[in-house]
């Protein structure tokens, strides 16, 4: 087919083919960026937490009236608080395991600090984040340990929030201990917490556990996302957590069961919202919703954007032929076949959306450097431009298929017709 006679065309409609071109621009950066962030959403949303969610639930509950002073009295009574609380939960039929964890992965109050491999360390080797935990921690939240070994009762301590963290011993995970020893030796190290010169001796690396509340920190959280240390502590407070885990298939009757237990040993707290007992699937919901939201949004705008482009290309295609009714009869006239007809106005839209494609791509690096300079967005990939410029040249071919199979069925007699 030769070119010229589609390029005189198009010099005749200079501003049509100017707004369709940057139509199909705008489409293309807005769709790739657009598409992009959904796919960084859906990975976050499909994240593993380490964790084995299944039957998994957590308490979250206030006493009224404890003791808030840090002497020791006070604190061997909340001690004994937790302890008793943790007990009545373990009596309950419906339940395997309990656990007392002062955070979990997507829940809230994130307790983060710095690893060094010296005592006194200012520049630290790695970003963590601290679960205070007991020694069924990892049977209940379903942890998989690959080295070492997991804590014993001898091994939980206690003190207060406002207590010194100085623990003889930690479990980290692998992406820590892989971070700070890469030669896989991690168990029996020394490492130092938050600028300490208290030395913690790693006796544990489990395989994965998210760091808690990083869904709610974005890209920062993101660094050190799976860089968590276990430690042998219950802290002594007002508030406490604990991490139920129920017998298969009895999920919901062991929820159901934890006020009635509670209020039973001490009716002295807060635990009567929804919040308070809550399934991790809950948790898992609650903690990216923002993200589902984003990601729906993201969609609808790029289904908008293709329709509104698709339905442009449509109607001034249609245009067109309404135009050439004569001249499409004269080539009809000359010899020119239904498919010569078809091929012309789709490589004539082609022509088109190439020329507005070359002008997305550039358009679409340049608003995803401006996302990573405002927004700490990530660089788009090579992959998602491509992708979306065979998108755009894919839906131009399927929206000019319409008007041109119009223009193909004009027959010649129109030639004969009155200009």
């Amino acid at each position: 087919m030769r070119m010229h006679p589609i390029l005189a065309a198009l010099r005749r409609h200079k501003s049509g083919v100017a707004l369709i071109a940057l139509q199909i621009a705008l489409t293309l950066a807005i769709v790739c960026n657009a598409v992009f962030i959904i796919g960084q959403r859906i990975e976050r949303l499909n994240r593993p937490t380490g964790v084995d969610e299944d039957n998994l639930f957590v308490i979250t509950q206030r006493y009224v009236g404890a003791p808030s002073g840090d002497d020791a009295a006070s604190l061997e009574k909340l001690d004994a608080m937790e302890r008793t609380d943790l007990d009545a939960l373990r009596r309950l039929p419906d339940v395997a395991s309990v656990a007392y964890a002062s955070a979990l992965p997507l829940s809230d109050g994130m307790w983060t600090g710095g690893i060094g491999l010296k005592p006194a360390q200012q520049d630290e080797s790695a970003h963590a984040a601290y679960f205070a935990v007991d020694e069924r921690a990892l049977d209940t939240l379903g942890l998989r340990l690959v080295a070492g070994r997991a804590f014993t009762a001898a091994d939980i301590e206690h003190h207060g929030m406002r207590g010194e963290r100085k623990p003889a011993i930690v479990i980290v995970t692998k992406a820590l201990a892989d971070k700070l020893f890469p030669q896989g030796d991690a168990v029996g190290k020394t490492v130092y917490l938050d600028d300490d010169s208290t030395p913690s001796t790693i006796v544990g690396v489990v395989e994965r556990l998210q760091i808690s509340g990083g869904h709610n920190h974005a890209a920062w959280a993101d660094t050190f996302a799976w860089n968590s240390v276990l430690e042998p502590l219950r802290i002594d407070f007002a508030y406490a957590r604990y991490a139920v885990r129920a017998k298969p298939g009895r999920l919901a009757e062991a929820m159901r069961a934890v006020a009635p237990a509670l209020y039973a040993v001490n009716p002295m707290r807060v635990l009567d919202d929804e919040a308070s007992v809550q399934s991790f699937a809950d948790i898992r919901a609650d903690a990216y919703q923002a993200d589902r939201g984003m990601a729906i949004l993201m969609g609808i705008v790029c289904l908008i954007l293709l329709a509104v482009t698709a339905a442009g290309i449509v109607g001034l295609t249609s245009f067109w032929v309404g135009q050439r009714h004569r001249q499409i009869g004269v080539r009809r006239a000359l010899g020119a076949r239904r498919g010569d007809i078809l091929r012309y106005f789709q490589a004539e839209n082609l022509m088109i959306a190439v020329f507005g494609s070359f002008a997305g791509v550039l358009l679409a690096l340049g608003l995803n450097l401006w996302l990573m300079r405002h927004y700490e967005m990530a660089r788009l990939p090579v992959a998602y431009v491509l992708s979306g410029l065979l998108l755009v040249l894919l839906l131009g071919q399927c929206a000019v298929l319409g008007p041109a199979r119009r223009a193909a069925r004009i027959p010649p007699i129109v030639a004969t017709r009155a200009a």
